[in-house]
């Protein structure tokens, strides 16, 4: 699987020589194939006549790579002396001098032989491509400088050699050289990655497919982000606003009501049917509210877009479609999900086009889908009192002149039977309607222009303005006082309950905040994004008051912000820190919803500063529990040793008894023995005691295993216990203690005899693998259960004990604390056809400024 991401290449500056141009071959794995293809493409650049050159390859002895290099002019490499050791490395110099068109480099992350011109290849590389010679060069994803702490996270292995993102982000084409992790370790185990006798430790180690996997999508994620990036950057360069689909981003705009499931559903049908597609929901929190809208079946809502891969935003606006249409072209959407309405028909017609209708008028390059739904036409009852839009107050002013001529015109048609007073009730109802429609000003110019009808028509004498009798008179100043009151009533109630949807908007708003912070792990940069989504912010940042400095930042993507000007809120969080808001102007009531913004982020501040006295207190709970545990696991520890040699020598100073000779050698045997278990058990206490103190001193120096492991083995119980070394002469020196790994050996093969099958011998191996060195103990016991494997390193466990006669259990703690103090670790593995392998692995002593064998910077990873 190959993606190649085109770049530009500018001239070298103060030379006038345009510069090189870059291909960079990123793997996904070691293994993949990289090297390979690197030639493959040198042999096509040959065949079209180009003048190409290998400054450095490295084939790791794989036999199909090698052949690749056949008819390949490659230029000699430089040899330097380095710790009494020979290495081979790119001449730089010689390839200027040789000044091809394109030059092969492989592995860039590799660091050099001290004695060169520059530290990293990499910078080796630069130097070729302002000297304006292409070159084509290889890298693996887990040597990128920005994803280090990822793959240390993932495989447990810190890589000391990488490259800067940016260099290979300045690359003309970066090809991705992918394949599917059972497919590597089939061409693993076929050998044609590794020799035979590193196959099986690179596969139960480095080469997990649960490694690869996680590998592989950084690799992928990495590189779909380089295109993304060059494709912004193209359409900001060409000034292009519009919605491109390169990318599917669906979407979904939830109200709150039941229809929500089936639109979330529906909306990540169609983002699953391209890879890549991103769900996004939003529900707009504005101020007339949303009728049927729940904080309970948003939560749930929230909850199931989570759980199909999508993301939830919540936004604060009083135009929804221009809400919904902004957010989505903020996050570059290409469709817009909605649900039918729930309003009936009759609805429909007094308020005209609803949501779903503007949002299709005004959508331009995003694709609307109106999906529909079982309460379509049914869920949603006319809303009354609202705060009505501009086009809703001219249709109640249009309503205001036109129901009371038209109900003049009805009730002119009647029957005389009808009298004055039925005909006031009539006219007042067209008020209450007119009210209901457009507010209390067009409920006022319909209140006016009926009272003036009813006395020109219906009050004697009619067709006059003039009224014969007073009672009359007082029955028209009822109806005009009456139109008015209901008119103002409907008005006041509808503002009551657009400042009551609009408390409940800002309660969603909170309670969305505080639900994401709570189910969060870092609550600060959760509310700082939350505060700058909610309020359409373009950045917000918290500042400490005293310094002005910069505590924690959140910022979206300004694409499409325009170059308009921009405001800026400030409010204070406690009495240390301010937080502010860059983007439009904030209303005043949007300020009390960010005013309890700020109340979460000053929660959030005390929770770390706790966390950090927390922390602080942490250790010292930890030393009490140690204290606790050793003073319970040694009273029986020491008691023993202690006794049977104060047994034997106060028999030997009796008076009372004549030993012979062999009685006597026994008892001082026997009390040698005892001081003997006294003495390592004190010094592994006291061991252990330094490393939880943090107090312990090492003195790392270049050890050969071939010394340290006949010291350790004099040390056993048994120094005739069957064990039995395994290359140990051959794997180079680590950087380690002597004292201390001479420890660590010996506590590991104890425990590897004392639960060793009778008979067989205890396998102590080495290997050299990239920047470590691996020393495997295995024996061929019953084995740890996967579910014990971190428990039987912790002090004071036996696992399978059940009682104190066979110490306190500080070996396997003790040893790998020490190995981790050096550097390295210890870690539990099964052995091939059952029993226990422990893996220790130590840094080679060999490779302390690079990482591995000469000219390898990580084809090999750095464990196996």
């Amino acid at each position: 699987m190959e993606r190649a991401v085109p770049m530009a290449r500018d001239l070298t500056p103060g030379t006038g020589i345009r510069g090189g141009r870059l291909r960079v071959y990123l793997g996904s794995a070691p293994g993949v194939g990289k090297t390979y293809r690197m030639l493959d493409e040198a042999r096509r650049r040959q065949e079209r006549g180009a003048d190409v050159v290998v400054g450095y390859i490295e084939c790791h002895g794989r036999p199909h790579t090698e052949a690749m290099l056949a008819g390949l002019e490659v230029v000699p490499r430089v040899h330097r002396d380095y710790r009494d050791a020979g290495f081979d490395e790119m001449d730089l110099d010689g390839v200027l001098a040789r000044r091809p068109s394109v030059v092969l480099v492989d592995e860039l992350a590799h660091t050099n032989i001290p004695g060169g011109r520059h530290a990293k290849r990499w910078q080796d590389v630069e130097e070729l491509l302002a000297a304006g010679i292409d070159v084509v060069t290889t890298v693996n994803i887990q040597h990128l400088e920005s994803l280090n702490d990822v793959v240390r996270k993932i495989t447990g292995i810190p890589q000391r050699e990488t490259v800067p993102d940016e260099v290979v982000r300045r690359a003309d084409q970066i090809e991705l050289v992918d394949m599917a992790p059972q497919a590597l370790r089939r061409r693993m185990a076929h050998g044609n990655v590794y020799k035979a006798e590193k196959v099986d430790a690179a596969l139960s180690n480095y080469f997990r497919v649960g490694n690869l996997t996680a590998l592989r999508e950084l690799a992928l994620l990495w590189v779909a982000g380089r295109v993304d990036e060059g494709l912004r950057d193209y359409r900001a360069s060409h000034n292009i606003d519009r919605v491109w689909e390169t990318r599917e981003r669906v979407v979904v705009a939830l109200t709150g009501g039941p229809e929500g499931e089936t639109l979330i559903r529906r909306a990540a049908r169609i983002a699953d049917r391209t890879a890549g597609g991103e769900l996004l929901a939003v529900h707009v929190s504005r101020s007339d509210g949303l009728a049927g809208a729940s904080s309970g079946a948003l939560a749930q809502q929230r909850q199931l877009v989570e759980t199909l891969g999508g993301s939830y935003h919540v936004v604060v606006g009083d135009d929804v479609p221009t809400a919904l249409l902004t957010f989505a072209r903020a996050h570059h959407a290409t469709q817009l999900v909605l649900g039918t309405s729930r309003r009936g028909r009759i609805n429909r017609f007094l308020t005209g086009p609803g949501t779903g209708q503007t949002t299709v008028d005004d959508s331009e390059d995003i694709d609307v889908h109106m999906v529909t739904h079982e309460f379509t036409g049914r869920g949603r009852l006319p809303s009354l009192g609202r705060r009505h839009s501009r086009r809703r107050t001219i249709a109640g002013y249009l309503a205001g002149l036109a129901v009371p001529w038209l109900l003049t015109v009805l009730l002119s048609q009647a029957d005389h039977s009808i009298n004055l007073t039925t005909d006031a009730l009539i006219f007042q109802l067209g008020v209450v309607i007119v009210a209901l429609l457009g507010g209390a000003v067009s409920a006022l110019l319909a209140s006016v222009v009926a009272s003036v009808l009813l006395n020109y028509y219906f009050i004697p004498p009619v067709h006059s303005l003039t009224i014969g009798e007073t009672n009359n008179i007082v029955a028209l100043v009822v109806f005009a006082a009456i139109a008015l009151t209901v008119s103002t009533v409907v008005d006041h109630a509808g503002r009551l309950t657009s400042r009551a949807a609009r408390a409940t908007a800002e309660a969603e708003t909170l309670s969305t905040l505080a639900g994401s912070v709570l189910r969060g792990a870092d609550a600060l940069p959760a509310l700082l994004e939350k505060s700058r989504t909610a309020f359409g912010m373009r950045a917000v940042a918290l500042l400490s008051r005293g310094d002005g400095e910069v505590l924690a930042h959140s910022e979206g993507d300004h694409q499409g912000d325009g170059e308009g000007p921009h405001e800026t809120a400030e409010v204070p969080v406690g009495a240390d820190a301010l937080l502010v808001l860059t983007g439009r102007r904030l209303p005043a009531a949007d300020q009390r919803v960010l005013t309890a913004f700020a109340a979460h982020v000053a929660a959030a501040l005390e929770r770390d500063r706790l966390a950090v006295v927390a922390a602080e207190v942490e250790p010292i709970k930890a030393a009490d529990r140690m204290r606790t545990a050793l003073l319970a696991a040694v009273s029986h520890d020491l008691r023993t040793p202690l006794a049977a040699a104060r047994a034997s020598v106060g028999s030997l100073l009796s008076p009372d008894v004549e030993f012979s000779p062999e009685d006597q050698a026994e008892l001082l045997a026997t009390a040698d023995e005892s001081l003997v278990k006294l003495t390592r058990l004190v010094d592994n206490l006291l061991d252990m005691s330094r490393l939880q103190a943090g107090a312990l001193t090492l003195h790392l120096t270049e050890t050969h295993l071939d010394e340290i492991l006949p010291r350790a083995l004099d040390s056993l119980p048994d120094p005739y216990a069957p064990v039995q070394p395994l290359d140990l002469d051959t794997a180079p020196p680590v950087l380690a203690d002597p004292p201390l790994l001479e420890r660590v050996l010996a506590n590991v093969i104890t425990n590897a005899l004392r639960y060793n099958a009778p008979g067989a011998p205890v396998l102590v191996t080495a290997s050299h693998h990239a920047d470590q060195v691996e020393i495997r103990v295995i024996d061929r016991g019953p084995g740890i259960a996967p579910e014990d494997r971190d428990r039987v390193f912790l002090p004071f466990q036996r696992l399978g004990d059940t009682d104190n006669t066979t110490g306190v259990g500080l070996g396997l703690a003790l040893s790998r604390g020490l190995a981790e103090a050096m550097g390295g670790s210890l870690e539990v593995e099964d052995t091939p056809g059952g029993g226990t392998t422990m893996l220790l692995t130590l840094p080679a002593a060999t490779t302390a400024p690079s990482t591995t064998e000469p000219g390898d910077s990580g084809e090999e990873p750095p464990h196996e």
